[in-house]
This record gives structure tokens, sequence and C-alpha cells, in this order.
């Protein structure tokens, strides 16, 4: 199918980070506004690369688009909505409540799961009649990887629940009173994204078989929250035009035994197809072809030459983590960039050198499981289950701190601790409690990707600045998650990165947003890299020498460490396979 055949008046692109959501999101939104249509595009990805496909700089009103007519396009900035937010909530009481008070509820409203609802309000703005929203014919949403994306998604129907409930008190967004004015809001937009006929979720995939696998699962839950309008776009479909290049041959091999191995969960879908091209696709006239037939891309670069470079591989990096026998590795970057391979590959490295290992996910998406395909001795696999550790969180302060309180008041605890919110704080006690386990072990964490992790880094920030706050004579004996991330001989922050320009960009953002925090990242990883692969087919040869500049960049001006991994025929997965990820030396190839 043609994804401009879509006739629902809002359409969102979803899937798992680094799909294409963004480029072909804008693919559809510049072929909609040249059929004469005014269209709105929107990002709900606190790590949005709108900006850079589009060629514009935005803002979180509608911005015209160059080239054009009829098309504009905003981004939801979470950290802007918090801020209106927060006086929104805070505004009235000031003048009126002594000034202690005003600044206690101001640093109430500081956490992560403020930021996420004043998001969430922005968002449902757009989905109701009276919004800004109303005088476009179409809006198509970029969202944010699945995991934050399912958690946008399931705040309407999770907070009309609590609000329909919460009678009396405050929850950790404010006055309940104030929230319930929401409330019809909330409900509207619960009702327009289960319609299907104004409603479409457009789920992106790579032709690889754990995208296809997320994808599956990003459907299915989906379905729970009652969006079952789905549509399959398979992005990066490659067809080799060198027959005599074998890496061309397993690139092609691979995406078409993932398609033909289709997931029970995906057959039947409306599918559409999109080819891998030579380019990066940034700029108006690069995404009008984006959607177009494929026909053979010309004038493309020769095969290419070795350059005389030896790089670093990850063993290099498994080298330095090694020498201390403990501490926390967190590898963080841009959905899809390969975190969760990287983090398996380390963890089972070192496991294999008979030193204590713990693997764990903050990632609501990871697939640790899978990637490693059974059991590794020494090493102990964990994720963080949202779920489960907001229930446990519940029972654990209602029976504590529900001790002592009449009926009155555990109705009112009960009631607090239903609040959506609950999760955020669950999470970073869990969270928490892994960071001060790697003093026994070395903990390898995947994390989510950037723009979650760093909600979860603000909230790690809030409870450092509370505890410091309110601590008096027990100076130097207080030691705060925070602190121990700030620690580079306690933590070592990995940060990885595809060498394409938006991912490379993204992950400067992401070290710019740590030292920020006064945490310095330990290395670069650069993964799967056609160039340190050394391509023949011509457009993969044209990919790998785009990506020279952008490791020349990590290398000489970004990164204090770097490590880099070639792309390879075959998934790393299972023990075997991702010990010749982490441990393979290699050299780059240019055009």
């Amino acid at each position: 199918m043609n994804l401009l055949n879509i006739t629902t008046r809002y359409v969102f692109f979803t899937g798992k980070g680094g799909v294409g959501k963004t480029s072909n999101a804008c693919a559809m939104a510049v072929g909609l506004a040249d059929q004469g249509r005014r269209v709105l595009l929107v990002s709900t990805d606190p790590a949005s690369n709108l900006d850079q496909v589009l060629g514009v700089r935005l803002g979180s009103r509608p911005t015209a688009i160059a080239g054009t007519p009829g098309l504009f396009a905003l981004n939801i900035d979470p950290e802007a909505a918090a801020r209106a937010y927060r006086e929104r909530v805070v505004g009235p009481f000031r003048g009126t409540l002594p000034d202690d008070a005003v600044r206690g509820m101001e640093e109430q409203l500081s956490g992560a799961c403020t930021v996420e609802v004043a998001a969430f309000d922005e968002f449902t703005e757009l989905l109701t009649a009276d919004g800004e929203a109303a005088q476009f014919e179409r809006v198509i949403f970029d969202t944010a990887p699945t995991g934050h994306t399912l958690r946008l998604l399931q705040l309407p129907a999770a907070w009309t629940g609590f609000l329909e409930t919460n009678e009396r008190g405050a929850s950790c967004l404010g006055p309940a009173s104030g929230l319930k004015t929401q409330q019809e809001r909330y409900a509207q937009a619960v009702k327009m994204l289960a319609d299907p006929d104004r409603t479409t979720v457009v789920v992106v995939a790579r032709p690889e078989r754990t995208a296809l696998q997320e994808a599956e699962r990003t459907v299915a839950e989906l379905g729970a929250l009652g969006l079952r309008n789905h549509v399959l776009l398979v992005n990066g479909v490659f067809r080799a035009t060198d027959p005599g290049d074998p890496l061309a041959r397993a690139f092609e091999a691979r995406g078409r035994l993932a398609l033909a191995d289709l997931p029970p969960g995906l057959r039947g879908l409306p599918t559409a197809e999109v080819t891998l091209r030579a380019h990066n696709v940034l700029g108006v006239d690069a995404l009008r072809r984006l959607l177009e037939p494929a026909r053979p891309e010309t004038g493309l670069a020769a095969a290419p030459r070795i350059v005389d470079a030896d790089l670093p591989s990850l063993g290099s990096i498994i080298d330095e983590l090694a020498e201390a026998g403990h501490g926390l590795v967190m590898v963080m970057g841009k959905g899809g960039v390969g975190k969760t391979t990287v983090a398996a590959a380390i963890a089972v490295e070192l496991a294999s050198r008979g030193l204590p290992v713990h693997l764990t996910t903050t990632d609501p998406a990871a697939h640790l499981v899978e990637t490693l395909g059974g059991e590794v001795p020494s090493l102990k696999v964990s994720r963080i289950d949202p779920a489960a550790e907001t229930e446990a969180y519940r029972r654990k302060v209602v029976t504590q701190a529900g001790r002592g309180l009449d009926a009155a008041g555990l109705a009112l605890l009960e009631e607090d601790l239903r609040s959506p919110c609950t999760e955020e704080v669950a999470v970073f006690h869990a969270f928490s409690r892994l960071v001060f386990g790697a003093k026994r072990e070395i903990v390898v964490m995947d994390t989510a990707p950037t723009g979650h992790t760093l909600l979860l880094l603000d909230a790690t920030g809030a409870y450092h600045r509370e505890v410091l706050r309110t601590a008096t004579g027990v100076a130097g004996t207080i030691h705060t998650p925070l602190m121990r991330l700030r620690d580079s001989a306690y933590t070592r922050i990995l940060v990885v990165t595809l060498p394409e320009t938006t991912p490379v960009t993204e992950a400067a953002q992401l070290q710019a947003d740590l030292r920020r925090a006064g945490i310095e990242p330990f290395a670069w990883v650069v993964n799967a890299s056609l160039a340190a692969a050394g391509p023949s087919d011509p457009v993969l040869v044209e990919r790998a020498a785009a990506e020279l500049e952008q490791i020349e960049k990590v290398r000489s001006t970004l990164a204090a460490r770097v490590a880099i991994v070639p792309w390879m025929p075959e998934e790393p997965r299972g023990t075997e396979a991702l010990r010749r990820f982490a441990t393979g030396r290699i050299s780059v190839a240019s055009a």
C-alpha cells in the first residue's frame, strides 16, 4: 500500500527507535501537502530531530515549511510545557500563600512525571476539537520510541481513571481539583485515539527480526489500549546491485529472511515497503522521493579503498571496564542504535573472564533474553518491570506509611498511590537499588532511549537536591544515586551511536545534557558501521562513504575514547556471536 492512501485525520508513526519514523512521517506530510491538503506534523519525541530532517528551526507553535505550501510542523517541548504547567498550578497561589509554601509546591512539581504529564497536556490539546490543530485537515504525529509512546498513549485512560476516583486532596501534579478541569479533554482524547475512522497507527520497522518482533508487540499493546487501526511500514528494504559483494548479499538475505518469517501478529496488516536509499533523507526534495517507487540510483561512488587506520574494537573498552572488578556501566543513546546488543556483548565478555556481572535494562522494549540466546555462567540478568515495581512500591508505602492512619487517612494514601506518577517514583527506586548494587559486582545497564533516560536522570537529580536540602549535620556521609553517577571511578557511561548525521548529533546532545548534570561519559561506541565492513555494492559504498565524516567527528571532537563496530553479516545473537561482536579488530574504508 501507499501511505498517501491513508484517509484518517490523525496518523501516528510509532515503533522501535531508529527505524525511520521521522523520515517517513515527514515524507507522508510532504506528500499530502503536495496534494493540496493543509497538514500539521507534530513530534512528541523528547529527542526530536524534525528540525534536521525538514531543514527548519521549529518551536512549540506551528511553523510553515518553505517550499511546501500547506505544511506546518511543531515540536512538543517537554521542558517548556512543564514550565508552563507549573506556572498554571502554582501561579494562583503566589501572594496568597507564604513564600515557603509556594517554593514547596514548585519543588513538588519539579519531577519527571510533571514533565511527562505536561507534554501529555500539549498532546491532548491537539486531539480536541477546539485545539490548535483544528485548522488542519490532517495531523501526523512523529512519536518517541515505542516504550515512551506507549506510556504517552496510556496516560489519557490512566489519568481519566485516577480523576474519577480522586475526590479530595492533591496528587503529585498539584491539587486534584485543578486536574479535574482537564478530565473532559482527557476522555475526549481516549475516544479519538480508539476511533478507527479518525486515527491510524503506522507501526514502523526495519526488515530485521528483532525490529519486526518489536512491531508485533507494539501492535498487541496498542490493541490492548483500544487502538486497532494499524498499518505496517517496513523501512530500509535493500536489494543488492553488486552480486559479487558478499556483504551486500548478506545484507539483502537478512532482510528477505526476516520478512519471509513475519511474526503472526503482523500478518494480514496493510503493509508498505520503503527502499533503502544511498543518502540520508534530509530536506523536502529528498522526502518527496522517499515514497516514490524504487529505481536504480546513478552516480554513486566506486568500490572503496581501505584507509590504513587500525581503530579500537569494543574489546579495548571492555579491557578497561574489567580492571576494577565492580562498578556501574550504563549504555546510553538514541533508540535503535544497538544499545541492547552492546550491553549484552560487554556483559558476556566480562562474565567469560570470571567476573561477577549483572546485566539489566530500564528499557521497556529491550530484548536481552533473545539477544543472549541462553544462560551464561557468572551472568545474572534482570529488567526493571514498571508494573511489578509499581505494585511492590505501593505495598511497601501502605505497609510503612499506613501504620497509625485511620480509615480515611489510609484511603487518601491509597488513592494518591493510584496516580500514574507513582510508576515514575517506583522505577526510580528500582534504578537506585541497581546503582548501589554496583559496589559488589559489575552492573551493566541497558537504558531506555535518550529522552526517557533523561527523564529518569532528572528524577535522580531532583531526589539528590531534596536530600541535600533536608540533610543537616551529616555532610560526607550521604551518597545519593547522582553522586554515584558523577563518580568516574564508580560509573562508566558509554554513549552508543550509528555513524550517521542525526544519531551522532543526538548523541552529542545527550553528552551535553549529561555534562550539565555533572556526569562525564567514559567512551563512545560507533556501531554497525558499513565503512568498517568494507562493502563494494554501490548503494552500500555510498552510505559507507557518508559515514567517514561522522566517524572522524566522533573520534576527533566528541569522544575521549572510541570503539567502532562493523556491520556484521550475522546477527549478534547468542554467546559466541556476542563475543565476536565485542572483540573483533577492524579498519575503516573510504570512497
